[in-house]
């Protein structure tokens, strides 16, 4: 299920001091003193509530049935496994008595994004080659998560769900099918589909020889994680939302770090993230090629939202071939 959502969003709707209060009061989370929506919760699911007791985050109304307890369940993994900074204990209320919907609630990280003004405004170059740096260590301690087959969390089930098929034809038919639904909004042409399958048939062989699955966090992104500047250099202070976390390929959560390095001009610093993260690797050419399909999937995905809510920020003249092209072709420069 999780790998199936993608642009649905269920809001937290009206909530009182009192709903709050009776919810601290379950857990034993002390005296209600404030509480806020957050600023970077883009399905309008989570708000940050202050007690007695200390910082929390509320997130409800789930957006499929089972949509915390994967949230849990990678949650305790990934605290068990690594040393990333995760939010537990993370605790779920399955009744919908209090405010119509079941929920979790956890506690609050500590740190900024990496998108905060404030943050922003104050690096300097060597910050963002630390920073680079730390966000390839806390992906590499992600993926250090290693399962036998690809596949998503049943939480009906509590177990590992195979996709069907083989991981590539999961892959290869998600892309088809948002280059069809990109197809409702905007003019996908077919040279755009034969490079498309092009780009796609070139990276078989690669995905063929692809056979260690580990966690993919799925949405490895500045609004997903937070950093806290500490004596010793930057830190992720704490990574969460794991809504579309699956297992299958690491390389997909590079993807949209590296995008934001592409779009600021940020080279060098892509350069030291992907230096960072691949380390000694000895198949450039499988990685360039499985980077080349993954950035293909998050552009599709990207050009078939903007142009249907008509937020695009790019130059609209280029074809979606000639734009995706400039990032896979920047990805083969960096890692060549």
């Amino acid at each position: 299920m999780t790998t199936k959502i993608i642009f649905a969003s269920n809001k937290l709707g009206d909530i009182t001091n009192e709903q709050l209060q009776q919810m601290l009061d379950q857990f034993d989370f002390g005296k209600l003193i404030s509480a806020e929506r957050t600023a970077n919760g883009a399905m309008g699911q989570t708000m940050f509530v202050h007690s007695s007791k200390g910082e929390y985050v509320l997130k409800g109304n789930p957006l499929f049935p089972g949509q915390f307890e994967e949230e849990q369940y990678f949650v305790h993994n990934i605290t068990n496994r690594s040393n990333v900074s995760v939010p537990t204990p993370y605790n779920i209320e399955q009744s919908k008595a209090l405010f119509g919907w079941s929920y979790a609630i956890m506690p609050r990280l500590k740190g900024k994004h990496l998108n905060d003004q404030v943050i922003v405004e104050n690096l300097t170059k060597e910050d963002r080659l630390q920073i680079a740096g730390v966000m390839a260590d806390t992906l590499l301690q992600l993926h250090s998560w290693r399962v036998k087959e690809s596949g998503e969390f049943d939480a009906k089930t509590q177990s590992l769900r195979p996709f069907e098929g083989n991981y590539t034809n999961w892959l290869y038919n998600r892309i088809r099918f948002w280059v069809e639904d990109a197809k409702k909004y905007s003019e996908i042409t077919p040279n755009d589909i034969a490079w498309i399958d092009n780009v796609l048939l070139q990276a078989n062989d690669s995905f063929d020889k692809f056979d260690i699955p580990t966690f993919v966090m799925g949405d490895f992104k500045p609004g997903n994680f937070l950093l806290s500047n500490r004596e010793s250099g930057w830190e992720i202070s704490g990574v969460f939302d794991f809504t579309n976390a699956y297992f299958g390929d690491p390389l997909a959560d590079l993807i949209k770090i590296l995008t934001i390095y592409i779009d600021q001009n940020e080279l060098d610093v892509a350069n030291h993230f992907l230096s960072i993260y691949l380390g000694d690797c000895y198949e450039k050419g499988h990685i360039i090629q499985r980077l080349k399909v993954h950035m293909l999937q998050q552009r599709i995905l990207d050009w078939g939202c903007a142009k249907a809510i008509g937020a695009v920020t790019w130059d609209d003249q280029k074809s979606f071939s000639a734009w995706v092209e400039l990032y896979t072709k920047t990805i083969e420069d960096l890692i060549d």
